[in-house]
Parts: C-alpha cells; structure tokens; sequence
C-alpha cells in the first residue's frame, strides 16, 4: 500500500496540479476520486475545515490547499525542482502563484453571476490579462526563470478552465487581438503538457452538465 495518497477530482484544476507535482517528482501514490455530491468519510476527516479536494495523505497525515501541497511535495520528495532554488526567484513565483489564486474568485463571477457583480469580475479578469499578456511578451514560456516550475503548474486553470468556461457560457473574456502574448502561450501550454491535463472535451461535457444544474437551481 503506497504511503502517499491523493484525494482529489479529475475535473479540478487544484487536483491536477498536485498529481502534475508527484509525477514531476517521480512519487507512486493511491488516487482517489471522490464526490462533492456525496463527499467521502475521508475527505471529511482529511480537511474538516474547508470539506474540499485536493488533500494530500504522506504517512497518514493530511494536508491541504493545492499551492500549500505543491510547496511540500517539492520540499519532501527527491526529483527535479518545482520551486526554484534561488530565493529571489522562490519569492517571484510565490508572488505569480498567489497573483493566479487571488483571481479565481472574478473569473467564477465573470462566468456564473449576472448583472453588477459579473461586469466587476469582468473588469478585473480583463485587468488579469492585461498583466499577463504584457509579462508573457518575447514569447516568454514561463513565468520564473527559464524553466518550467510552480507558477506554471499553478498556471494550469488560466491555460485549460478558462476557454472551456468561455465556450460552455458564451461569456468571452479572452481574445486573440487583446491579448496575444497570452492566447500564444496557452495554445503551446495545453499542447505541451497534455498529458498532465484532463481532454478538453470530457471537460466540456462536465461543465456542461454543471451550468445546467446551476442554472435550473435558481
């Protein structure tokens, strides 16, 4: 039985980062797909405080929060580095990464609210964009050095959730005029690393079904 367990959902951007980090590093672990509709005795009881995924279990202990786990499963595991190992340039993808964490919350209103609450998360995702398209300028691939690490791996839901998203609720935030330097480096992102992403059409096919749910509930 592997020491290293993973409770998470194959949907979730959170979720995959983590498993994106054990394979970086080469760890065997169980994953275990749950169920937010009928969320399993363990998760429960891995993170009674937040009842979310993904949680990680190393030796029967939990931890939590898919940017808390990234920064342990680098520290803890042998492999190839996810943080860099020079402090200003750990610092910089803390910032990025926390940058990223900070904008989930206006991209679901951009998506899922209506009225003056949507048009505020609009103008700050527009904002968002407009930093990263002028950080990813030269046809720059990664956010912190010259190599892929943990802002990038965190980067995974503005590369991949974020189209599929647009498309299933004809709300348009991303386009190829306004923002070039960022559509540039999600189209080589999602080709690049596709085999640490879910297929975009099996994500579409849930959300699908997701916003329908959500609609027909209000």
């Amino acid at each position: 039985m592997s020491n290293v367990k993973l409770i998470g959902l194959w949907y979730s951007p959170f979720s995959k980062r983590v498993e994106w980090a054990l394979k970086i590093k080469g760890v065997e672990y169980e994953y275990i797909e749950d169920d937010l509709q009928n969320k399993s005795s363990l998760l429960l009881q891995s993170n009674p405080i937040h009842k979310a995924v993904p949680v990680l279990i190393h030796n029967g202990k939990p931890l939590c929060e898919s940017s808390v786990i990234l920064e342990y499963i680098d520290e803890t595991f042998e492999g190839p580095p996810i943080l860099p190992k020079d402090p200003y340039d750990r610092a910089l993808a803390r910032f990025w990464a926390k940058f990223f964490e900070d904008k989930g919350q206006a991209i679901r209103k951009s998506i899922f609210f209506k009225g003056e609450e949507q048009e505020k998360g609009k103008e700050e995702v527009y904002e968002m964009l407009k930093v990263l398209d002028n950080e990813l300028k030269d046809n720059k691939k990664y956010f912190v050095g010259d190599k892929f690490g943990f802002v990038d791996i965190v980067a995974n839901a503005a590369a991949l959730w974020l189209g599929v998203l647009e498309e299933i609720s004809g709300v348009v935030l991303v386009t190829r005029e306004k923002y070039p330097n960022f559509c540039g480096w999600r189209d080589e992102y999602c080709t690049q690393n596709k085999e640490y992403l879910p297929p975009r059409d099996e994500l579409l096919a849930h959300y699908q079904v997701y916003i329908q749910r959500v609609t027909a509930s209000k």
